[in-house]
This record gives structure tokens, C-alpha cells and sequence, in this order.
């Protein structure tokens, strides 16, 4: 670890003190606000009883990892790289034209979870793709291993989120407004740091 990133998770820790958080929930969450200097992430920040444990499995298993946009992919590509070498999908990179109604990202999410139905899905931008990913399991009785749900915004963001509250899936989530590429990517390479 790099001694800047090193000092940055020393203040990390002693500004935080005390916390109830197991040790692999809060490796997550103090890269999540190393990425962000935001520490409302304590509070925001979910986790499904299993998620960890099946993204850290799924990680050694080199399943995909789909990202709902090229920003979250180009936050984790080296880390991966240096390690499981899964492949990496950006959805919004696998479509020219949209399918009606929908957008791109959408659309790329869509087609990602009929080839990949078993990937680590995150998602750090786009509530519609959260969306559409929710839909599509509500059909399915194949379940990603893990959704990373951390769309930022004011529209669709709430609703998203709380469309794969509902969900069974193994799940980090990020409630509120909050969230954005620098957390979902970060919630990948934290998790990769753990299956290492």
C-alpha cells in the first residue's frame, strides 16, 4: 500500500474511533470515504447478509464484472488486472441505439444481464440501469452474485434504490442521493483487496 494511502486510512480510522461495523464492512466503507472525504457514508452505506462473502467468491471465480458506465470500469481496470483478471464490461459501451424508450446504459444493462446473469454488477451512475437490472430479476430465477447499487442524483436515484432494497439479491447499496462512480469503483477494488 502506498504510504499517502496508508496516512489517508490513519486519519480515516481515528476520525471514526469506535464503530460496530465487522472488519470486512468497514474495509469497505473507509475506501469508500477515502475516495469521497465523505464520512456521512457511515451511515449510508447497506449491506445484504451474504454480500461480501459471494463477491469475494465470485471475484476468485473470475466472474465478469458489468459496470453501468466506462468511468466505474476505468476505476477498477488496473486493480483487476493485477489480480483476478476478470473480465470487465461497461453497458454503455455495448450500444449504438438505444431500444425505445430506454437509454443506452439501460439498454447495455439489459443485453449484460442476458449473457452475464451471474456477474458483479455495478452500478455508480445511472438509476435507469439500476432500474432495469431490478426488472430483469423479477424474471429470472438466475441472480447476479453481487449488485453493487450506488447510483448519484435527484432523478430515479431513490426509487432505484430502493427497487433493489426489494430484491433478494446479495447487495451493497448506497442509500440516499449519494453515491456516483468514485464509490461504486471503490467498493470493487475494496472487495478485491479482500478476496486477495
Amino acid at each position: 500500500m502506498h504510504p499517502i494511502m496508508e496516512q489517508s486510512f490513519a486519519v480515516i480510522d481515528s476520525e471514526i474511533g469506535t464503530h460496530n461495523f465487522n472488519p470486512c464492512e468497514y474495509a469497505i466503507i473507509r475506501r469508500i470515504i477515502h475516495s469521497t472525504a465523505d464520512f456521512e457514508f457511515l451511515d449510508l452505506v447497506k449491506f445484504s447478509p451474504e454480500a461480501i462473502a459471494s463477491g469475494i467468491d465470485a471475484l476468485r471465480r473470475r466472474l465478469p464484472i458489468v459496470t453501468d458506465v466506462n468511468m466505474v470500469k476505468q476505476g477498477i481496470v488496473s486493480l483487476v488486472a493485477q489480480t483476478f483478471d476478470n473480465q470487465i464490461i461497461s453497458a454503455v459501451d455495448r450500444v449504438k441505439s438505444p431500444l425505445p424508450g430506454k437509454t443506452r446504459t439501460e439498454t447495455g444493462l439489459i443485453e449484460c444481464y442476458q449473457q452475464y446473469p451471474e456477474a458483479i454488477y455495478a452500478i455508480g451512475n445511472a438509476p435507469t440501469a439500476l432500474l432495469a437490472l431490478c426488472k430483469q430479476l423479477e424474471f429470472s430465477s438466475i441472480s447476479p452474485a453481487l449488485v453493487i447499487g450506488a447510483p448519484v442524483g435527484f432523478i430515479s436515484v431513490l426509487e432505484s434504490k430502493t427497487a433493489l432494497a426489494n430484491t433478494p439479491v446479495n447487495q451493497i447499496r448506497i442509500e440516499g442521493r449519494k453515491g456516483g462512480s468514485p464509490v461504486a469503483a471503490a467498493i470493487v477494488n475494496a472487495l478485491i483487496v479482500l478476496a486477495m
